[in-house]
C-alpha cells in the first residue's frame, strides 16, 4: 500500500510499504480522508520532545472505514464508518487507574510511535474508534478529533456564558477554539494572527474582532476593546510572544489556557501573573469529548466546515502540506489516500 514515511527532519517519503494485518482486538480501517496537524508540523521538523520514533507512518487525525475485523473484535462491524482517537496510556500509573490516561507521562499515538493514518490502511485498538452518526461527511468527520482538543481545552477553562475571550493564533486549533468558545457563550472572542488568509478564516469561525499582532498591540487593543482586559485567553500560537501578550492581555484572576504545543523555551517574570493573580491552565484531549463533538456537529450547534482549506493527493503531503502550512497558508488540510 502507499503510505508517508517520516524518516527524520524534513524527510519523508511517499512510498509503496506492506499493508497492515488485524491483531486479535484490532480492526483495519481504510482511510478516507486525515488531516495534518501542528504536531506532524512539529515531527516534521524534527523536534525532538514530540517523541516520534523514525521511520514512522505519521498522521494521527483520520477517519475511515473498517474493512477487516481481528478475533475478539465485538464492538464494531466491517463497513462501519470510525473517526479514531489517537492515544492512550500506559494502563498502570495512578492516572490511567483513575481514567484520566491524557495526564499519563507514557503516552502513545498512532503517526508518533506506532503506524498512523497517512496511508491508505491504517490498523487500529478496537477501543479506539467511534462509530460515526450518517449526519457528518467523513471530511468533517477528520476534524473530529482536533476540534475534541479544542473543546476540551474550552470545558477545562473557566468560561462561562458572557466571558469575554482572547484567542492568541489563528491556525486550525486557534479557530476550533474560537468555534467552541463561540458554542460556549463567550459574548466576545478578540482573535490576534498574523497570517491574513487565516484572520479572514477567523470571521467565518466566529471571531468579533480579528488583528494583525505585529501591526496592533495585542494588549492595547485588548485593553480598549474591554476595559481591564478578557476573562480568558487561548495560547494556540505557541511562542513565547503569544504566550506573554496572552497573559498580560487577561484581567486580574483571569486566565491564561494553553492549547497549542511550544517548540521552544519561554522566558517569563512570574511577578505579573502573581500580581494580577492570574491562573495557567494547560489541556489535552480526552475520549470522552468524542461523542459530545459528534452530537454538537449534528445539531449544527458547532460548525467545522470553514477550517478546511483544502484536499490533496497523498503524493502532494509535503509540496501541498506541510509546507503550506508551515508558511501560514492553508487552515485544515486535508489528506485523501483515495485521490
Amino acid at each position: 500500500m502507499k503510505a508517508s514515511v517520516y524518516y527524520g527532519p524534513q524527510n519523508v517519503k511517499v512510498e509503496n510499504v506492506e499493508e497492515p494485518k488485524v491483531q486479535p482486538g484490532t480492526v483495519k480501517v481504510k482511510v478516507k480522508y486525515a488531516c495534518i496537524c501542528g504536531t506532524d508540523l512539529h515531527v516534521y521538523r524534527g523536534e525532538k520532545k514530540i517523541g516520534a520514533r523514525a521511520p514512522i507512518i505519521s498522521g494521527h487525525e483520520f477517519t475511515g472505514e473498517i474493512v477487516e475485523t481481528g478475533a475478539g473484535v465485538t464492538q464494531c462491524n466491517v463497513g462501519d464508518r470510525v473517526i479514531v482517537e489517537n492515544f492512550w496510556g500506559c494502563g498502570e500509573c495512578i492516572y490511567c487507574r483513575e481514567g484520566e490516561y491524557y495526564a499519563c507521562q507514557q503516552l502513545e499515538a498512532y503517526g508518533l510511535q506506532h503506524p498512523g493514518g497517512f496511508a491508505e490502511y491504517v490498523v487500529v485498538r478496537e477501543d479506539k474508534v467511534f462509530q460515526l452518526p450518517d449526519q457528518i461527511s467523513d471530511e468533517v468527520a477528520a476534524v473530529i478529533e482536533p476540534t475534541a482538543v479544542a473543546m476540551q481545552s474550552v470545558k477545562n477553562s473557566n468560561l462561562k456564558i458572557g466571558d469575554k475571550v482572547a484567542v492568541f493564533g489563528a491556525g486550525p486549533m486557534g479557530l476550533l477554539v474560537t468555534q467552541c468558545a463561540k458554542a460556549a457563550g463567550a459574548s466576545q472572542i478578540i482573535v490576534f494572527e498574523i497570517h491574513e488568509k487565516r484572520r479572514q478564516l477567523a470571521w467565518e469561525m466566529g471571531a468579533d474582532y480579528v488583528f494583525d499582532p505585529t501591526k496592533e498591540d495585542p494588549v492595547k487593543k485588548v485593553q480598549e476593546l474591554t476595559g481591564d482586559g478578557v476573562d480568558i485567553a487561548f495560547d494556540a500560537a505557541g511562542a513565547e510572544e503569544s504566550f506573554l501578550a496572552a497573559l498580560d492581555s487577561v484581567r486580574p484572576k483571569g486566565e491564561l489556557m494553553i492549547v497549542s504545543v511550544f517548540a521552544d523555551y519561554v522566558t517569563y517574570s512570574p511577578f505579573f501573573q502573581q500580581k494580577g493573580v492570574k491562573t495557567i491552565k494547560t489541556t489535552r484531549g480526552n475520549h470522552h469529548m468524542f461523542p459530545k463533538v459528534m452530537g454538537l456537529l449534528v445539531k449544527g450547534s458547532i460548525v467545522v466546515d470553514p477550517v478546511i482549506t483544502s484536499t490533496i493527493r497523498l503524493d502532494d503531503i509535503v509540496e501541498l502540506g506541510y509546507k503550506k502550512l508551515l508558511a501560514g497558508e492553508e487552515g485544515k488540510v486535508l489528506v485523501s489516500p483515495e485521490l
